[in-house]
Parts: structure tokens; sequence; C-alpha cells
């Protein structure tokens, strides 16, 4: 009889399987850069097709890619975790060209508080 206990999931194993099957995530050209047990890392760059009439990305996009984050995060113990609600507060707008990065914090009960940062130029104002 062995003795041995059962190894956890390996977090890069499950996002691979994941990211695999995330044609939303790859479409829009995000990028998983870091995941590990209860986090993860995602960037997207702001392409000119998610622009809307004020020359500003489309908060959609910036939604998709927090939600895309969280799932990673919620995921990588390898339980099936998906979201039953999202509310996004935009303080700043991100620009064509400006890659976005979202590092969720998710707790014990999945609950999530996200850093969305932007990380190229932003400082133009509304025109």
């Amino acid at each position: 009889m062995s003795m041995d206990q059962p190894t956890s999931p390996d977090p890069a194993a499950v996002a691979a399987h994941m990211w695999a099957a995330d044609r939303a995530s790859r479409g829009l050209g995000m990028r998983l850069v870091e995941v590990g047990e209860g986090r993860a890392t995602m960037t997207m760059a702001v392409r000119d097709d998610m622009l809307n009439g004020h020359d500003i990305c489309h908060g959609g996009f910036i939604t998709t890619l927090a939600d895309s984050a969280f799932a990673f995060a919620c995921n990588s113990r390898n339980v099936v975790t998906v979201a039953s609600g999202l509310a996004v507060d935009f303080l700043a707008p991100a620009r064509g060209g400006d890659v976005l990065t979202a590092v969720p914090k998710p707790s014990r009960w999945a609950t999530v508080r996200h850093a969305l940062r932007v990380l190229a130029g932003s400082s133009r104002r509304h025109r």
C-alpha cells in the first residue's frame, strides 16, 4: 500500500489547458504572463479596432481582460470556477497602443480585487 499523497495540480499545466480552449482571450491578443496557485497576470495591447468613438479603449475590452485574468487565477488550483458578477470602475482612459496589465487578487471565497494598470502613455486628455 502506497503512502504517496496525491500531488496538487500544476497551475501552469492548468493554465495551458485553459489557454488552448480560450478563443476569446487569444483572439483579443491577450498574453498570460504569469500564473501560480491563486494568481495570474495577463496583458493586452489596445489595438485600433478596440477604440470607441472617443478614440479610447472600449470599456468592454478592459472588462474582458479583467475577467480573463480572474478566470486563470481562480482556476489555477484545477477547481472549475466561474464569475457570478463583475463591477468595474474606469479611473482613466486607455488609448491605442497602451498595454493593459491585469493582476487579480482572489480571496478565499473567489471574490477578487483587480489591479489593472495602463503601462504605456495615457496622459492625453479628453478632446
